[in-house]
């Protein structure tokens, strides 16, 4: 992914969600951080064009959200996909629930998701 000149507004907004995480967001983050995950390197709040993602590969192009009740069916995050699709980028969302009930399965996906390009996400 080359590198893009991102706002300094984007920037501070970035680094804002990153002392800001839910608690889901913050225990996945425990998983990710540091290549815990199957040396698997993942960067967390980053500005990708217009938006943040929660967590970021880059090698595999692959953005992991975790999500609220408030992203149920939600226009926006269908917009948001959809453009970050067409960029080259999967998206894959997790429930918090999910997150805090069942981190293995959730860790096991993210790992299928990453060794696996040709993986499309569910929802």
């Amino acid at each position: 992914m080359p590198h893009q000149s991102v706002p300094e507004e984007k920037r501070r907004f970035a680094r804002h969600l990153r002392r800001a995480m839910t608690e889901a967001e913050d225990r996945l983050w425990q998983e990710l951080r540091g290549r815990r995950l199957d040396g698997i390197k993942f960067r967390r709040q980053v500005p990708v064009g217009r938006y943040v993602a929660d967590f970021l590969c880059a090698e595999a192009m692959l953005i992991v959200e975790v999500d609220g009740s408030q992203h149920a069916e939600s226009v926006r995050d269908i917009e948001r996909d959809s453009d970050l699709k067409r960029r080259g980028f999967r998206v894959l969302r997790f429930w918090n629930d999910d997150v805090l009930r069942d981190m293995n399965a959730v860790c096991d996906t993210i790992i299928a998701y990453v060794r696996d390009r040709s993986l499309q996400p569910w929802r």
